[in-house]
């Protein structure tokens, strides 16, 4: 039989030895953790009874792909729920807009704006799943829908400030700066509208669900597949170097590149190990999670239902504050996210208190405490929060590294998205997921498409690797 080891067991670590174990392949899974699931764990960080995502929360790209059409992840115990409302932004004054899942009902909402949020959002939507086709695989290729993906790239290129330029109303504007800014990028530089658009087109046509019980629900079922096909997992397990996986005929690396160039060590040419180790990664998430009783109390309405709340004011307001993050300062007012995946699974809060999530964009290893800003920035669009909060669970960027070594610097989205990279990453080559050692592969969201807890990285990492086997 052949053999494969995958070191890491992130969502990407998980989903190639999945596709690697249903080809008929003897499948181990390292994991240096003492619990598997990388970005996609869930606990009790705060009070008992409450149930966190320690990092990834919302999936909007994880509903339907090729990896998840291929497994049957329901079957395994993942069930997606999805809050009334996907995402809001509120503003000042209890104003604000929403996304729901229907873009008709979106852009109702957006008065002035209506007709331009439909010409942007409704076809692409429209044509979403022949635009994931090609997007969630490596950028050089021959596309299967051309038409469908240049609508999708023309926007995509725009720096999100021209882009904005759509909108004329400060709720239109403000809704799309909450998505773009999950790029960590200035938006006023190429392609930066590019991971926002996907994100807001994939909430008309998939939503932003949450993994009932937890993100951890995913790392569990892919878990429970594994073991039909009779693969291993080891816990409690550190690889410095390919000499700790023995003999395996096939090794994934669910890891930072800078790590894959250490681990694999002289046996990779050196002009790849530069590349590897030029990554570059992007800015941190300072982290805080809230246990709150009765909620958060959003002046904004639609903001009380949304899975998801983006804070931070106006456009120019969170234009602004990315900006100063890029060049190292810490802004006064920094973007937050706030995940309100309760109102998508109930079974994570205790009675009426319950969990919320919420993280800011701070500089790379930023060694400060944007707690007060955090709580500030909610504060200003939910007066009396404060009030409600009965225990705090803080992570910085040190220690989002520390959880997980591949999220260099605090950066959670493994690697910065300028618009190089998120053409060619982790480097410029015809397959991304080799690192110039047969039978070693580089398979973490530092490849293509990305973040996110889609297990699309170790998908096509894995494929690739089956494809080469069978030359």
């Amino acid at each position: 039989m052949t053999d494969a080891v995958v070191v890491g067991s992130g969502p990407n670590g998980l989903a190639a030895a999945l596709t690697l174990a249903a080809a008929g392949l003897g499948v181990t899974v390292l994991e240096a953790s003492d619990t598997i699931g990388g970005g996609t764990r869930s606990g009790e960080l705060t009070l008992p009874g409450l149930v966190h995502d320690h990092c990834s929360a919302l999936h909007p790209l994880a509903v339907d792909t090729p990896f998840s059409r291929s497994f049957d992840l329901g079957g395994a115990g993942l069930t997606w729920r999805w809050a009334p409302v996907e995402y809001a932004h509120p503003l000042d004054g209890g104003r604000g807009a929403a996304v729901r899942r229907s873009v008709e009902d979106t852009a109702a909402g957006l008065g002035e704006d209506a007709r331009a949020w439909r010409r942007v959002f409704g076809p692409l939507t429209e044509r979403f799943d022949a635009i994931t086709e090609d997007f969630l695989r490596p950028m050089l290729h021959v596309p299967r829908h051309p038409l469908a993906l240049g609508r999708f790239g023309a926007y995509s290129m725009l720096p999100a400030s021209l882009l904005a330029r759509r909108w004329s109303t400060p709720e239109g504007r403000a809704l799309f700066a909450g998505i773009t800014a999950h790029a960590f990028r200035p938006f006023d530089t190429p392609a930066s509208s590019a991971i926002g658009l996907a994100l807001g087109v994939a909430a008309h046509r998939y939503g932003w669900p949450a993994a009932e019980g937890g993100s951890a629900a995913i790392a569990r079922a892919m878990a429970e597949l594994l073991a039909g096909y009779g693969a291993k997992i080891e816990t409690g397990v550190t690889v410095r170097s390919l000499a700790e996986v023995g003999n395996a005929d096939v090794v994934m690396l669910d890891v930072a590149p800078a790590a894959a160039a250490d681990i694999v060590g002289d046996r990779m040419p050196a002009r790849i190990a530069r590349a590897l180790r030029r990554f570059r990664h992007g800015p941190a998430a300072f982290k805080v999670e809230f246990a709150v009783e009765g909620g958060v109390p959003w002046t904004h309405a639609d903001s009380r239902l949304a899975g998801t709340v983006h804070v931070g004011g106006s456009f120019e307001e969170i234009a602004d504050a990315e900006r100063e993050v890029r060049r190292g300062r810490m802004p006064e007012n920094p973007f937050v996210l706030v995940g309100q995946q309760y109102l998508a699974d109930p079974s994570r809060s205790a009675g009426d208190v319950h969990p919320l999530y919420a993280y800011a964009h701070v500089p790379a290893g930023w060694a400060g405490d944007a707690t007060e800003a955090i709580e500030r920035q909610i504060e200003r669009f939910a007066p009396g929060f404060r009030d409600r909060i009965l225990a705090r669970h803080v992570t910085s960027p040190a220690a989002m590294e520390a959880y997980n070594p591949n999220y260099v610097a605090g950066d959670i989205v493994t690697g910065a998205n300028d618009a190089l990279q998120l053409v060619f990453r982790p480097r410029v080559a015809l397959d991304p997921y080799t690192v110039g050692v047969d039978g070693v592969y580089l398979c973490s969201a530092a490849t293509p498409p990305g973040a996110g807890a889609h297990g699309m990285c170790g998908y096509n990492a894995a494929r690739s690797a089956l494809a080469r086997l069978a030359r």
